[in-house]
C-alpha cells in the first residue's frame, strides 16, 4: 500500500515526551507544526529504549587513547551503554529502513546529529561528535536526510529539508530504477547532504 507521506524519525523528547535524563522534555511546537504539514512522525528515545530510567544520570561520549567511541556516564565512567545502544540501533534496522528522514536532538550523546561534545582520554574535550545512535543511521543510510532542531529553525534549511524529505521518499517507493523526478530531486538536494547542518 502506497504511504501517502513521508515516515520522519523524531527524538521522543522533541515531541513532548518527558524522557530526558533530568525528566523534562524539549517540546518544539513550531518545529511539529512545520513537519506535520509533510510528514507522519516516528518518536523514538534509544536512551529509554535500553533500559535507562526517567530521571537517569546523564551519559557523555569517551574518545578511547586507540580512538574508539564509547557511551559513558558523566559521574560514573563504570556505566557503558554502548553495547547496549548498538544492539538497539540493529534491532531498529527494520524500522529505519522505512524512514524518509530523521530530526534528532541537537548535542545528545545518543541522537546529536553534528557538535556533540566528546571528552578524551586526556582529559581535552571538543564539540566534534556525532551521537552514538544517529551515528548508527547515518552510517547504515548515507543518503537519509538527517537533521536537528537548531538547523530547522532556520526557514530557509527546514524548506531544504523538505524538498530532501520528500526526494528521498520519492526515491525510497521507486523500486529498484529510481524515477527521473526522484533522481532529479536527490540531485538537487546535493548541498544539503554536505551542509553541516544535515
Amino acid at each position: 500500500m502506497q504511504l501517502r507521506h513521508p515516515l520522519v524519525g523524531l527524538s521522543s523528547c522533541l515531541g513532548g515526551q518527558k524522557v530526558r535524563y533530568d525528566g523534562t522534555d524539549k517540546r518544539d511546537d513550531g518545529l511539529l507544526a512545520e513537519l506535520d504539514l509533510f510528514a507522519d512522525l516516528v518518536p523514538l528515545c534509544p536512551e529509554v529504549a535500553i533500559g535507562l530510567g526517567v530521571p537517569r544520570a546523564p551519559i557523555q561520549l569517551n574518545v578511547l587513547e586507540d580512538g574508539r567511541l564509547r557511551v559513558r556516564g558523566v559521574a560514573d565512567p563504570s556505566l557503558d551503554v554502548t553495547e547496549d545502544l548498538q544492539a538497539y540501533a540493529e534491532a531498529c534496522l527494520p524500522l529505519f529502513e522505512q524512514l524518509d528522514g530523521y530530526v534528532f536532538k541537537a548535542r545528545s550523546p545518543s541522537c546529536g546529529p553534528r557538535g556533540v561534545l566528546r571528552v578524551h582520554g586526556d582529559g581535552r574535550e571538543d564539540e566534534q561528535g556525532r551521537g552514538y545512535f544517529a551515528g548508527f543511521v547515518r552510517r547504515h543510510f548515507p543518503l537519509m536526510p538527517l537533521a536537528d532542531e537548531d538547523a530547522l529553525a532556520d526557514p530557509g534549511r527546514m524548506a531544504a529539508f523538505e524538498r530532501y524529505v520528500k526526494a528521498y521518499f520519492d526515491y525510497h517507493h521507486a523500486g529498484e530504477e529510481m524515477n527521473d523526478g526522484a533522481s532529479r530531486g536527490l540531485r538537487a538536494d546535493r548541498d544539503w547532504r554536505r551542509d553541516p547542518g544535515r
